[in-house]
């Protein structure tokens, strides 16, 4: 292990926060805005950011916007944060998406889930591999969404492939995380709970170091203070952020999570810090939807 991976680990083992792209009236990404609610992370003491992630609506993005996202992150953090730049779409598209990243200093690119609707264990190790071997100096971090994928396929990825370093794991079952992550190796990588704070204290006691956040756009000190408590097993505090968090997660979780998104922006448009409109497939909340989550992000330590 380098001591490059040994700063990337460092930083997977920590909140993981997935910027929103803000959007201008005329429906391009607010540079301005984006650099601002960044600056607002960092600020808040996050230390770890994920350009092109789902919060940040990377399928609705086109390739231009995408660089276009890659590169304010990574100016705006400096040496502020880690950069854990999103991938995804075919593989010349998601290699060359990475080496974009490496051209512009960032650690490590997120792999996203494979979106084809026809994907077997040896294609997904075959397109995690290409994308590794094409950054093999850059950390790599696959974001599990399939539940069928055993544990033995990341471990043998990661035989051909020593920069695939963490995991993002978001299958809604902590028993099968803890069971993925035994198969494939607990102490090999870090495992990062990628269905954020609900899931977060419940995969952090089966092996998980640090977890993926949209909330933390709005409050950070929330999402720190969970991190905190879980960090040193101090169950009840971090259920306690959990209750508080409860029911604006539930409004992201809800038919299959069709508001994830509008919700971290509505709360950020009631807070005056950003534009509400997200672009389909998402859809802008209705008048009562709003004024809940106006209320919710109201109540929280900002």
């Amino acid at each position: 292990m380098t001591a490059t991976y040994e700063a990337q680990r460092a930083a997977l083992a920590e909140v993981v926060a997935i910027p929103v792209t803000p959007f201008a009236q005329d429906g391009t990404i607010d540079r301005d805005t984006h650099r601002a609610l960044l600056r607002r992370l960092l600020d808040g003491g996050v230390r770890t950011l994920t350009p092109n992630g789902n919060t940040g609506e990377f399928y609705a993005l086109t390739p231009e916007e995408r660089s276009l996202v890659t590169e304010l992150t990574i100016d705006e953090a400096g040496g502020r944060a880690a950069v854990l730049v999103g991938v995804g779409h075919d593989v010349p598209t998601a290699v060359a998406s990475a080496r974009h990243a490496r051209t512009l200093g960032a650690a490590m690119v997120m792999v996203h889930q494979p979106v084809h609707p026809y994907v077997s264990e040896g294609g997904w190790l075959d397109y995690h591999r290409a994308v590794a071997e094409s950054v093999p100096e850059m950390g790599v971090v696959p974001y599990i969404r399939n539940p069928r994928l055993p544990g033995a396929r990341l471990a043998e990825l990661a035989d051909v492939c020593p920069n695939v370093i963490g995991v993002k794991y978001a299958v809604p079952d902590a028993a099968r995380f803890a069971a993925f992550a035994r198969d494939a190796g607990l102490e090999r990588f870090v495992w990062v709970a990628g269905l954020a704070e609900p899931y977060a204290p419940s995969y952090f006691s089966a092996g998980a170091t640090g977890f993926t956040s949209g909330l933390v756009n709005v409050a950070p000190s929330l999402s720190l203070t969970m991190i905190e408590a879980l960090r040193s097993g101090d169950y009840p505090a971090a259920m306690k952020v959990w209750e508080q968090i409860r029911r604006f997660e539930e409004l992201r979780a809800a038919d299959a999570s069709a508001n994830n998104v509008t919700v971290v922006k509505e709360a950020l448009a009631s807070l005056g810090l950003c534009r509400r409109e997200v672009r389909p497939p998402s859809r802008e909340l209705s008048e009562s939807e709003r004024s809940e989550v106006a209320a919710i992000a109201a109540g929280w330590p900002l």
